[in-house]
């Protein structure tokens, strides 16, 4: 009771402001890459009685919400973190904790990950239910091959590169692009990949253009 009573409480009602802000400052400085100030603000959660796992929890949605492809190996850390608070429990999991907290807020950041989840579902939301384009449909039964079904489909590996131009989109979406990767950490390299094919439909569809033209 007297260590009780000499060590100062900090207010962190689970449910109240207190928490929110707290909670709201950690996210917050993950994301503006300030491993100091998120180190802080989760030491404070962990002084104050937050449940580990809660903490584990927001570190695995910010490692895809916020850092994304530009260093995919966050997920794995906030998740091997997660697992690290059920395995060792506190007082010892905060090392781990700590770890993920560090990693997650210096780690280069990106967002178009979620943003593209955004953007194909506003265009659900928008378009409907788009029909599955024949080639790409499952064909098991003789009935279903006879429609057409998967017919003209061509399996990538079977091509260079493992890269078959050939449309994936319904139709009336079909040069839609919902994820447009930022020039931030590992996300570069599949921003640059992205680009080299992109521009070969381009490329594609303008000589398919061309040649309808000519032929009316």
């Amino acid at each position: 009771m007297a260590e009780a009573i000499q060590h100062k409480s900090l207010r962190h009602d689970k449910s109240g402001e207190d928490h929110y802000n707290v909670v709201s400052a950690f996210i917050k400085s993950m994301r503006g890459t300030d491993p100091d100030a998120a180190i802080y603000w989760m030491a404070r959660m962990l002084e104050a009685g937050e449940d580990p796992r809660f903490i584990a929890r927001r570190m695995i949605i910010f490692a895809s919400e916020d850092v994304g492809n530009a260093e995919p190996a966050a997920l794995m850390v906030a998740i091997a973190a997660a697992q690290a608070v059920e395995h060792v429990g506190l007082p010892e999991a905060a090392i781990n904790l700590a770890h993920a907290c560090t990693y997650l807020a210096s780690a280069p950041k990106s967002n178009a990950s979620y943003m593209a989840l955004n953007n194909a579902k506003g265009e659900i939301d928008k378009s409907g239910q788009l029909d599955v384009p024949i080639h790409l449909r499952n064909a098991p039964t003789k009935l279903m091959k006879e429609l057409g079904y998967h017919e003209g489909y061509l399996y990538p590996h079977d091509h260079p590169e493992a890269y078959a131009e050939q449309q994936y989109l319904p139709d009336k979406i079909k040069n839609r692009i919902f994820y447009r990767p930022t020039d931030h950490g590992r996300e570069k390299a599949i921003q640059e990949r992205l680009e080299t094919i992109r521009d070969k439909k381009r490329k594609s569809g303008k000589k398919t253009k061309r040649t309808d033209n000519h032929e009316t």
